[in-house]
C-alpha cells in the first residue's frame, strides 16, 4: 500500500519517519537508502527504530526533503498505482538513460529525476 506523504518538513521527527516510510514504499533496502542519503548503514537503523532524527540544516536534510518530494511526483504522476509507480522506478527509461531506481541509489541523480517527474506531472495536468 502506499499514500502520499503529508507536508513533512517542520520537524526532524516528521521527516525522518516520512523518508523511512517513502523507502520502504518504494521497497528500498537500508542500504540503497544510505547511499541515497549519504550516510553509513547503521544510521538508517537508528533512524529507523526513532533512535535518531534527520538534522535540519544539513546536506542530508535536504536530500531527505527532495527524496520525499520526489515519491510524492511519483504518487502524483502515477495517481497513486503503487504497482505502476514499483514498475517505473525499476525499468529501464530511455529518456533518462537508465532505471530511475539505480540513476538515484547509484549515480546521485536524485534531483534529475526530481525535476524529469516535476515536468511529467505539470504536463499530465495541463493536458486534462
Amino acid at each position: 500500500m502506499v499514500f502520499r506523504i503529508s507536508n513533512s518538513f517542520k520537524s526532524e521527527r516528521e521527516l525522518s519517519q516520512s523518508v523511512i516510510q517513502v523507502s520502504d514504499m518504494l521497497g528500498m533496502y537500508n542500504a540503497e537508502l544510505a547511499r541515497l542519503l549519504g550516510q553509513q548503514c547503521g544510521f538508517i537503523g537508528k533512524l529507523s527504530s526513532g533512535q535518531s532524527c534527520l538534522d535540519q540544516k544539513t546536506p542530508v536534510w535536504e536530500r531527505a526533503v527532495l527524496f520525499v518530494e520526489t515519491y510524492n511526483l511519483l504518487f502524483d504522476y502515477f495517481d497513486g498505482d503503487g504497482v505502476a509507480m514499483y514498475h517505473w522506478m525499476r525499468a529501464d527509461n530511455q529518456q533518462l538513460d537508465g532505471t530511475p531506481h539505480f540513476l538515484i541509489v547509484d549515480d546521485g541523480k536524485l534531483g534529475e529525476i526530481h525535476d524529469y517527474l516535476r515536468h511529467a506531472v505539470v504536463n499530465k495536468y495541463r493536458n486534462q
